[in-house]
């Protein structure tokens, strides 16, 4: 049976028409507008559907969503919403949505859609900059990734984040399955926690800074989480979130009036010039191809660093409108990288990784070397302990002799529980309560 109470179940007899646009991994989204369906797709292109809903489809595959998350679905309540795994769903009542019954469907598979070579390939991002991103994560920077919705600011996230050593625990924070981190980064120290109606952004990331987290992902900064958020960076937890803004330098505006007035505001914008480290914009642009027809692209339009020195803020960028602007970073920013013994944060090898893992294995040697003392005294005691069996399993050679001694024993134990019986009895003592436990033992 496809439709099952409290969840939603991928298969054709639950989605119908829209099972073939579910299985195609290249497209991204599915939209209906009461009309016509739409589909995205991996190259950023938008088109509409060679096929039609029918009206009756559309009611009976709302009403299947509808039970399987037990919610209502009418003119007071002109919103549902499901999710799987990898879909999130939203249908919006036609008392709302004047257009006719909408329906939006987005996939977040559990794999990159980015990769180093289509990255250099398709213009998103030069070796250098690649580069640079992922020795921001080996210095351990906090790191906030900007654009419009839509534009893949999670896919950036998730292809970067996969640097973080495994030995490191990551901690996500999301209230739509997207990073899927455990997925991508198998034998990873990872959590992931989701939000719900008992557990909002704050409680959650309050939550994660007891968890021993090294990283803290937030999927998505909204609102007053922004300051715990803070807060936990404050801690020396290293994290990423995403962001909506159109420049890398609105960024702590934004955080500023995403927090309200939980937060002095002079206090507020120097926490996030102290501790947001590097930001990434992500843009959609047309490319022109070779035959005049157009292209829509996502690359990375602006990479800045902010520091806070001398009671000043700054925010320097490396990257503007998809071209290195040959800017110096930073001298915080340089000295986090020095730390991380990254001599030039252009470059990058595996080498370096290796020897990354090569330190890695030689702290968790000596932590074991440390161990060694109680290693050895767990050792010693389980020496002796054997040479006890040992000592008792020769004493006990004459099997007779030992089953008369074990009756003896067992008899005197007999003796005195009997004694014992009747001195209580005698006084009212044997039996207490209406299941007649026993008064002593």
């Amino acid at each position: 049976m496809a439709e099952q109470k409290g969840k939603v179940e991928i298969s054709p007899e639950f989605f119908g028409p829209l099972y073939q646009f579910i299985q195609n991994e290249a497209i991204t989204d599915i939209d209906f507008d009461g009309r016509r369906l739409w589909l995205s797709d991996t190259r950023n292109q938008r088109y509409p559907a060679q096929i039609q809903l029918p009206d009756e489809f559309v009611t009976a595959f709302t009403k299947r969503v509808a039970n399987c998350v037990s919610k209502q679905f009418h003119k007071q309540s002109p919103v549902l919403e499901a999710e799987t795994d990898t879909l999130r769903i939203t249908i919006v009542h036609e008392s709302a949505a004047i257009t006719g019954r909408a329906i939006c469907i987005r996939k977040s598979m559990p794999f990159s859609r980015l990769s180093r070579n289509g990255m250099v390939r398709d213009g998103y991002l030069s070796d250098a900059m690649i580069n640079l991103l992922i020795n921001c994560v080996h210095a351990r920077m906090n790191m906030v990734f900007c654009g419009e919705p839509g534009v893949g600011k999670t896919e950036c996230a998730k292809y970067f984040s996969s640097y973080i050593p495994s030995s490191q625990r990551v901690i996500t924070i999301e209230d739509n399955p997207e990073w899927h981190y455990s997925m991508l980064n198998p034998g990873a120290d990872s959590v992931e926690l989701r939000i719900n109606p008992v557990m909002d952004y704050t409680k959650a990331i309050k939550t994660c800074l007891r968890l021993n987290p090294k990283w803290m992902m937030l999927s998505e900064a909204r609102s007053k989480e922004v300051v715990y958020l803070l807060e936990g960076f404050s801690t020396g937890v290293r994290g990423m979130t995403t962001l909506h803004t159109d420049d890398v330098r609105k960024v702590p505006d934004r955080m500023m009036n995403m927090a309200g007035n939980l937060r002095s505001e002079n206090r507020l914008e120097n926490d996030i010039y102290s501790f947001i480290d590097a930001a990434v914009l992500i843009r959609r642009k047309l490319k022109k191809r070779e035959n005049g027809a157009f292209d829509l692209i996502r690359y990375v339009d602006q990479i800045g660093f902010f520091y806070r020195v001398n009671r000043e803020n700054g925010c320097v960028l490396v990257l503007d409108q998809g071209e290195p602007t040959g800017n110096a970073f930073p001298d915080a920013i340089m000295k986090k990288f020095e730390e991380a013994h990254i001599a030039d944060p252009y470059f990058y090898e595996e080498e370096q990784e290796e020897h990354r893992e090569t330190e890695e294995d030689k702290h968790v040697e000596e932590a074991e070397e440390e161990n060694e003392p109680l290693k050895e005294y767990v050792f010693t005691r389980d020496k002796q302990l054997m040479a006890v069996a040992e000592e008792r399993a020769v004493y006990r050679t004459d099997p007779v002799q030992e089953e008369e001694q074990r009756a003896a024993y067992v008899a005197g134990i007999l003796t005195d529980m009997e004694d014992e019986f009747i001195k209580k009895k005698r006084k009212g003592m044997t039996f207490i309560g209406k299941k007649q436990k026993a008064a002593f033992r």
